[in-house]
């Protein structure tokens, strides 16, 4: 009993019973891909929430050793991200000044409540809550957060002091201070972004023309973002390009992680505990996608309440060792993945490696520009920006469209935190509205058949004495009224009418106000002179049914399946309905 809960609760139980020298093998080959890559990422963003850059290495060591012990997906990689640094800069730009005491304990702080949320969620199984992001707003989102990022960095590619927390403040701030952009900076970031582009697309195929291995070749490819750093930083050691303009990272503690303790004041809390929520949600949603796209892959499975407190725990890590707020990322996920990562535990030995790097290497970026920096981000957030999520949800649904442009556009013109809470609110609304106004036939008997079609689809047999209506979604407060006063309509003056029928194959849930709408519909219909029946009632919605008084008062009878319930009730010879020609489009009650 222990050890099962053990399993399931520390997952590292689980997969460890059965670790072997083939799995440490492909994992320690995969940390050191992933490592490679991760030294200059976490470095740039580090630089993207506006901490320095060792922030950036100490959020990628305790964080990814507590998710390799909690977490489920075997080939995730936590650390930081695009998103969340973009974000974090955003919650904490107006609580205190960049490079200040400050503003490293407000990003600790941050971590903290984002840890402890995701924890909460985790344990009392709130992940289901995650799920009121629609995929297009999240779309929207992260592809406007992608367009922000880039933006942002501009300022080190030109190497002038611009600002801003949207796409206007961010543009206009640039033009003013174009005229003081230093040329060798811009030679310098122009070369490192256009390197790195080239790397992505075209170094890999360049490798195998020259007779290189698949594995050899990706490898360097990974390890691309590594050349231009060691190249820019040689140039400007040995051309002293500090002394003309250009901006380095200067000195790099020389150390492991720090033990860090965030600033737990009331005030302070208060003002990041809505950031904290909406990076703890985002992150969650970014990180759960990618673990189980990766886990399908393998027919492997993941636990999202699990990855909650795997999360969590990472992101407390961060905040007692110097980092800031972290899930898991996309394109090191994918690469770890490639590189044949089995278990978490390749996560646990890029650790090692990135630990190694913040004692022994950090002297040797002292001279980096953050020109290539800031190239590296750019190169690596332009591949979230995907405008194909407009164009197929225009052709798709014109509601997901007008989400995923309002999502964009309020991100762009007024900063991440409105873009995100306004993407949660579209996504609850977008639910609420389509949920409110449900699908809802009249159906009738597909000949020689026992199945019940749309009238307006097929061709069926009908009786004028028999209407049945079948509600394609669970009855509940936002349109039990809708059902209502659809059914009313429907019935009024219809003077051959004796029995409704409401099919209830699709319902899975009547709730009290639903509950009450029914009784008003029995209640209207029965003064009517017409008697009301259901059928195909499910299981769990025929329990609840019984806790009330409405089957006592049902007019008629409650049907084990809808032939059965027009076999005993029609009485008049059946009449033929054609499907029409054009089916009319975007209608609430139409066609389905």
């Amino acid at each position: 009993m222990r050890h099962n809960f053990l399993r399931k609760y520390i997952p590292i139980f689980d997969w460890g019973r059965d670790y072997d020298k083939t799995a440490l093998g492909n994992d320690m080959i995969a940390a050191v891909i992933v490592t490679i890559m991760l030294i200059p990422q976490s470095l740039a963003y580090a630089l993207l929430a506006g901490l320095p850059p060792e922030a950036g290495l100490y959020a990628s060591i305790a964080p990814i050793i507590l998710y390799a012990i909690f977490g489920t997906s075997r080939a995730l990689a936590v650390g930081p991200v695009a998103v969340v640094s973009l974000m974090t800069a955003a919650a904490i730009g107006n609580l205190a000044e960049t490079g200040t005491m400050g503003y490293a304990l407000a990003a600790l702080t941050l971590a903290a409540l984002s840890g402890a949320i995701l924890l909460a969620m985790g344990v009392f199984k709130l992940g289901f809550l995650a799920n009121f992001l629609s995929h297009p707003v999240i779309a929207g989102f992260i592809t406007a957060s992608g367009i922000i990022i880039a933006a942002s960095q501009l300022k080190h590619i030109l190497g002038v002091d611009a600002s801003g927390h949207n796409l206007w403040e961010i543009v206009t701030s640039l033009i003013a201070h174009l005229p003081e952009t230093n040329q060798t900076t811009l030679i310098i970031g122009a070369c490192a972004t256009g390197f790195l582009f080239w790397v992505r697309k075209g170094l890999k195929p360049a490798l195998r023309k020259l007779g290189l291995g698949a594995r050899s070749a990706d490898v360097i490819t990974k390890a691309g973002p590594v050349f231009a750093v060691f190249a820019t930083t040689a140039a400007t050691w040995y051309l002293g390009l500090a002394d003309k303009g250009v901006k380095i990272v200067g000195s790099v503690p020389q150390s492991l992680p720090p033990l860090t303790m965030p600033d737990f004041s009331p005030t302070l809390m208060a003002d990041l505990l809505v950031p904290a929520i909406l990076i703890s949600v985002i992150g969650f949603v970014e990180s759960i996608s990618v673990a189980q796209t990766l886990a399908a892959k393998r027919r492997q499975r993941i636990n999202p309440d699990q990855e909650l407190i795997g999360l969590g725990a990472a992101n407390i890590g961060a905040a007692f060792t110097g980092g800031y707020p972290v899930t898991g990322g996309f394109a090191r996920s994918v690469v770890n993945f490639d590189a044949g990562a089995q278990t978490p535990a390749a996560g646990a030995f890029t650790a090692v490696g990135l630990a190694i790097a913040a004692v022994a290497l950090t002297p040797l970026v002292y001279f980096l520009p953050k020109a290539t920096l800031a190239a590296t981000i750019i190169v690596a957030v332009l591949s979230l920006v995907d405008f194909s999520i407009l164009k197929t949800s225009w052709r798709y649904s014109k509601a997901d469209f007008v989400a995923v442009s309002a999502t964009v556009l309020l991100t762009l013109g007024f900063g991440v935190e409105i873009g995100v809470t306004s993407g949660v609110a579209l996504s609850i609304g977008l639910f609420l509205y389509r949920t409110s106004r449900p699908h809802i036939a009249e159906v009738g008997l597909v000949p020689d058949t026992q199945h019940f079609r749309n009238i307006n689809r097929h061709k069926v047999v009908t009786d004028p004495s028999v209407l049945t209506i079948r509600i394609d979604e669970s009855l509940y407060f936002a349109n039990a009224r809708f059902l209502e006063d659809f059914l009313l309509d429907r019935v009024v003056g219809d003077k051959k009418l004796k029995h409704v029928i409401l099919m209830c194959s699709a319902i899975n849930e009547i709730d009290l106000s639903a509950l009450e709408s029914l009784e008003a519909i029995n209640h209207r219909l029965n003064e009517m002179g017409i008697v009301l029946h259901l059928s195909e009632v499910k299981g769990p919605v025929m329990d609840r049914l019984k806790c009330a008084h409405f089957l006592e008062e049902l007019t008629g009878k409650v049907f084990l399946s809808q032939y059965e319930a027009v076999t005993a009730l029609s009485k008049e010879p059946t009449v033929s309905i054609l499907k029409p020609e054009t089916p009319e489009p975007d209608k609430t009650v139409q066609n389905g």
